[in-house]
Parts: C-alpha cells; structure tokens; sequence
C-alpha cells in the first residue's frame, strides 16, 4: 500500500489516514453512506485495496444489506479480493477502529475527493506537456484543449470511460432523495411563465431549448423575458450572446418590458416623467441581476465557451440568434455548418451542465400552410437542429399573418400568442396561451396575467 513515484521522483498526493477514516465511518455506521455517496465514487481512492472495499460497501448498500464487518468482508471474498474470510479480517477491523464516531465523515470524504482531484490535475498537465510539446496541432487547438482538460476537472466531469450503473443509481437515488425533500429547489430553470413551466419542468441542465419563429414575431423577446426571470428568480448568471442586436438595444428592450414602457418612447426619448420613475426603479431591479451580455458579431461556439468557462455561477446561456453564428470552420455547404453549430451547442450545454436557450428563424413554409402553424420541418439551413435540441419551441401569433383580414378589427385576436412546444425529450408536447404586448416586447401567462398593469388597449 504504497504511494507510487511520478518521473521526478515526488510521490502523488493522498491521505491514507482520510481513505481508511471513510471506509471505517460508513462500518461503524452504516447510514453515513448516504452522506458521501454524492461526494466521492470508488475512483477517488488511490489505494486500490480500498476502491475494493469502497465498491463492495456500495453494493451492499444497493443490495439493502446491511453494511458491517461479517458482510464486507463476504463481500469482499465473493468479489475476489481475498482468498478467504480470515486473509481479510484483521485489515477490515484496523479500518473499523480508526475512527471513534462517523460525524466527521463528510469530511474525510471531501479530503479523499480534493487529493483525487489533485492527483487528476498532475496527469491532466502531463498530456498537456506532452502535447505541446508534440506540437502536431494548431495553437488555438492545443490551448483549447489544454483549457478543455482543466474545465472538466473543475467541473468534476474529467474521468473518462463507462461510468458502472451501481454509480449512476446512486447519483439518481440521491436526486430523488433530495426532489422529495425539496422539489422546487430540484426544479429545472424556470421560464417565469408558470403554464408553461407546468409542461417543461422547468429547463434542465445541459438541455439546449430552441426557439424558433419567423423574423418580428418577438422570439428575442420571448427569449429575454425568460432571461430576466431566470435571473430574478434563481439569482444565477445568465449569460447572453447577441449577435444581431447591439447591448444597448437589447438593454433597451428589456427596460421597456420591465417597466413598461412603450418601446417607442424608449428608442425616441419621449419619456413622461411618470416614465422616469418607473424606468429607474426597472433599472435598479435589472442592475441587481447578474445578466451579462456579450454582441460579438459571428462568434463560434469555441469563443463562448472559452468565456463561459470563466462564470462560476452560471445558470443559462440564451444565444439570439443561430443562423448568425459561424462554424469552427469555413463551409460552403451552410446546412453542414449550422449541422456542426447545432452539434456543439448540444456538447455545450451538456459540458457546462446549464441550459442554453437559442433563438432560430423558421423558413417561409408557414406563410405558405394554412393555418400558418409553424412545425419541425420549418426550422431552416438543418434537420439536424431538430435532433440535437431537447426542446423546440415555437412562437405563433394570429395577428403577425393578419388572420381575419375579412373580419371586422375587435373579431381579430388582439395581445394572443401560442407558445407551441413541439418537441420535448423530457415529457409531453403541447401548446401554451400567451399575451403579447408588443409595444413593451412583454410575453405574459395569460392564466396569471391577462395584460400588464399600465396597459390600455388602443382605440380601434
């Protein structure tokens, strides 16, 4: 059980003293499994007797057995770590008296965790040296990968290969666990419209939520309404790439919307002073908000994440729009690019563990169809936006095709939009009532809401 030597002759770091402190905690009790179950797996030991002992610990736990000296060590002979009951005892009881009570427990796991991490870090700069020092890609190829390698470290994700059910069960078992106790807090992200959130769930992290609509039809709005919110509500960054609009137009677009004020006065400076009042108390709220926003023009998806990765409270991305993005590399062929985009949105997200909201225009199909209904196959450039996004939504309002043109103006649905959710990997698809109020870019649930505070309805 001794440490082994890196190529300068420094041993890697561990404790033995926190390894056997863990594994002589969860024997004297048991139930103290469950409070490390969700900070250390049996990779994070670094001797392998006791990755042994931790796995067997573990199935026993998953068995419903009950964890101690007799049934370890059963465990341990059934799983072949030693020959006999006896060859085993004697460690397995040293391990058993090293710690007088579990209640420190969390702690030696997290000790075991941090000197896992460390050592996770010495092979990460390793391949990095190597790499460099091979030299056979491009810099910005190296140093993204290099930034990649510590990323994943960070976020806990850099052990590669299968991940064994047994790990995964207990991820999940602790989910539920906590879901139970506190099923708001486990929620997704909220949209802020509250039906809406009753068939999504809220956004789930690394989930990538398309938004889909024709040119003017308010999908920026749509999509910073929700920004506004998530950010009020979980008190999260929320990161935004603009690629269409400057940041003082989409800045000016959300005051609008959070005040209420006409978005027309606010471009032409026609402000009451009732105006001003309401607009430096919408100030303030949305300066409290951690909302951050990026208007690089043609930004690859490398370029957001080297900045995303820096946002150690990130809590949602919205990119408006996808078609302005560009590709990692030039193509010719655009449906193959915005293919590769889309893909790398998805590995985003799922990298970053946060959902990212992008905006999407729709083709001129549903100008064409009857009704004007938007569907998956209006989504353009590629069908591969499609599958890669977990959830599609599409904005849809009546008036934006001028139905009705030979019915009287009060006929004609007036502040009424569709939220249609056309795909959702997670549960049901289904369509969502909405108001708009385009003279504030305002979205509003119209179960909760049916027009803001300040509005009154034009003359007809």
């Amino acid at each position: 059980m001794t440490a082994q030597n890196d190529e300068l002759g420094r041993r890697l770091p561990f404790s033995l003293e926190a390894e056997q402190s863990v594994l002589g905690s969860v024997l004297i009790d048991p139930e103290s499994f469950n409070d490390i179950a969700n900070i250390i797996t049996h990779e994070d030991f670094y001797i392998a007797d006791h990755r042994e002992i931790y796995l067997s610990m573990q199935e026993l736990f998953l068995q419903n057995r009950t964890i101690d000296v007799v049934t370890l060590i059963d465990m341990l002979v059934k799983r072949g770590l030693y020959a006999t009951n006896d060859q085993g005892r004697a460690y397995i009881k040293v391990i058993a008296e090293m710690v007088p009570s579990a209640s420190n427990v969390r702690d030696y796991a997290r000790i075991v965790r941090e000197k896992s991490l460390l050592r996770s870090l010495i092979a990460a700069c390793g391949e990095i040296t190597e790499t460099a020092y091979a030299s056979h890609d491009e810099v910005n190829t190296i140093l993204d990968n290099a930034e990649q390698k510590i990323f994943n470290i960070v976020q806990g994700n850099e052990k590669k290969g299968f991940r064994h059910i047994r790990d995964v069960i207990i991820a999940v078992y602790d989910h539920l666990k906590s879901l139970s106790e506190n099923p708001e807090a486990e929620k997704g992200i909220p949209t802020g419209f509250s039906e809406l959130d009753k068939v999504l769930v809220g956004l789930g992290a690394g989930d990538l939520v398309l938004v889909g609509a024709r040119p003017g039809m308010g999908k920026t709005s749509f999509a910073m309404n929700i920004a506004t919110m998530a950010a009020k509500k979980t008190k999260k960054s929320v990161a935004v790439f603009s690629l269409e609009m400057s940041c003082e137009q989409l800045v000016i677009r959300m005051l609008s919307s959070e005040a209420l004020i006409d978005s027309y006065n606010m471009r032409t400076g026609r402000l009451s002073n009732e105006d001003w009042n309401k607009l430096a108390e919408a100030a303030g709220t949305l300066s409290e908000c951690d909302i951050l926003i990026d208007d690089t023009s043609g930004i690859t998806v490398t370029g957001m994440k080297a900045k995303l990765r820096r946002e150690k409270n990130l809590g949602l991305v919205v990119i408006d729009y996808l078609q302005l993005m560009q590709g990692e590399r030039r193509n010719e062929n655009r449906v193959q690019e915005v293919s590769e985009i889309s893909r790398n949105l998805k590995l985003l997200a799922k990298e970053l563990r946060v959902p990212v909201i992008t905006c999407a225009q729709l083709s001129r199909a549903p100008e064409s169809r009857s009704g004007n209904i938007p569907q998956l196959s209006d989504l353009r450039d590629s069908g591969a936006i499609e599958q890669d996004a977990d959830i599609v939504m599409f904005l849809y309002r009546p008036d934006y095709y001028k139905e009705g043109r030979d019915k009287k103006p009060d006929e004609i649905k007036q502040n009424y939009a569709e939220v249609i959710v056309a795909k959702n990997r997670h549960g049901s698809t289904s369509t969502v009532p909405m108001g708009w109020f385009g003279q504030y870019t305002k979205f509003t649930t119209r179960s909760d809401l049916e027009a803001p505070p300040e509005y009154k309805p034009a003359n007809n």
